[in-house]
């Protein structure tokens, strides 16, 4: 056979497969796109907010008040008649109302929460140091990782499933962080993710990352900002919750992210300062800031009736006048939590005799979005079980 012959068999060859492959590739790639679109097509949720809320014991959220912590020497309570008018009543029904009302009248009654001790509901955590940058990153990443073992500022090495949505046709730059802790720059890998994360003390109106320049938000933080530089620093490394509310809510009107993760960390630092009865308005305050976004959110038609909030706290605290104060592997049942979702695709249920893991989180968000984050993940939990 001549070169040109060989030649021209060789054309010939692949033209014809080609023609037979071409069209049986393009069609298993339409297949792969229309598989992902349906997925994605059973959920009504477009938007996700998380908020976490650090520290808050499960025995608040479930039972209200602690009557035993309400005295100057196990609580430093300052004025415990003034405490007990706020937020003691008759039951422990009424006594969590009154400490949480949004939680227990709205999110309660239409979503799903995770814990109740009543309800032999049990959330956990997986990690086994039941304090901050472990319990973030498990509740991020979907999984507890042995080699993060302090709250040191080092970058995660692991992707958060904030920037793994990133990745995804709709999220690029539509996923932010508002934080109290100055930490999460470094549990969300602000660096190499791109996510925006403003946290601690940091400046809203003038933070680059945020792009809110000539913006009504802008203006309005910058009035913040201001309060902020003039009042004490009680914690060096935590604002106060306030100023990561507000730059979550104005953020919402300017930007609207599609993904928004607020951490919100004055419940755990009063109880650490072992002030039980600023630990409990702080509480107050977080339902609060939580209303506020969801009316926020449904008064917006970019968000109404397709959004789901994820509300979870990093770890549990200790159980008696000395050890609410703290928490971590030397003191006991830290690794209790609670948990609660409530959207468009999670119908309202009460939860009994489950246990679920703050590892689940994760896969939840991504889940809630259509998307399947184990199969990407594989270490990570799977979702709640929040879905019909």
């Amino acid at each position: 056979m001549s070169n040109q012959q060989a030649s021209f068999l060789i054309r010939c060859s692949r033209i014809f497969t080609a023609a037979i492959l071409l069209p049986w590739l393009m069609a298993g790639s339409v297949k792969a796109q229309t598989v992902e679109t349906e997925v994605s097509s059973t959920r009504k949720t477009q938007n996700i907010l998380l908020i976490t809320v650090d520290g808050l014991r499960w025995q608040e959220v479930f039972s209200g008040v602690d009557a035993t912590l309400m005295d100057k020497d196990a609580g430093g309570v300052k004025d415990v008649p003034a405490l007990k008018e706020r937020f003691q009543r008759e039951t422990s029904q009424e006594n969590r109302i009154a400490l949480m009302p949004f939680f227990w009248n709205t999110l309660a009654k239409q979503g799903i929460v995770f814990g109740d001790p009543e309800h032999e509901s049990k959330a956990v955590v997986t990690n086994s140091h039941y304090f901050s940058y472990p319990g973030y990153s498990e509740i991020l990443c979907g999984f507890a990782d042995p080699e993060i073992n302090s709250n040191v500022k080092t970058n995660n090495g692991n992707v958060t499933v904030l920037e793994w949505l990133k990745q995804k046709p709709g999220f690029e730059d539509s996923a932010v962080a508002f934080c109290s802790w100055d930490v999460f720059p470094f549990i969300i890998n602000e660096t190499r993710s791109g996510i925006p994360v403003n946290a601690g003390w940091e400046p809203l109106a003038t933070d680059a990352s945020l792009r809110l320049n000539g913006t009504q938000a802008e203006a309005a933080l910058r009035t913040v900002d201001e309060v902020s530089s003039e009042i004490p620093r009680y914690f060096p490394e935590v604002r106060y919750d306030y100023m990561t509310f507000r730059g979550a809510e104005e953020y919402i009107k300017a930007k609207k992210p599609r993904l928004m993760y607020v951490s919100l960390g004055e419940t755990d630092d009063w109880a650490h300062a072992g002030r039980y009865d600023l630990y409990l308005d702080a509480a107050f305050r977080t339902d609060n800031y939580v209303r506020r976004l969801w009316t926020l959110i449904q008064s917006m038609p970019e968000y109404r009736d397709c959004t789901t909030l994820i509300l979870t706290t990093d770890h549990g605290r200790g159980d008696n006048r000395v050890d609410w104060k703290s928490h971590g592997q030397k003191i006991e049942n830290c690794e209790y939590i609670w948990m609660a979702v409530m959207g468009p695709d999670t119908p309202h249920q009460v939860i009994r005799g489950t246990t679920v893991t703050q590892s689940q989180i994760a896969a939840t968000v991504a889940a809630c979005l259509g998307f399947d984050y184990p199969a990407a993940v594989p270490q990570a939990a799977a979702p709640l079980p929040v879905f019909p």
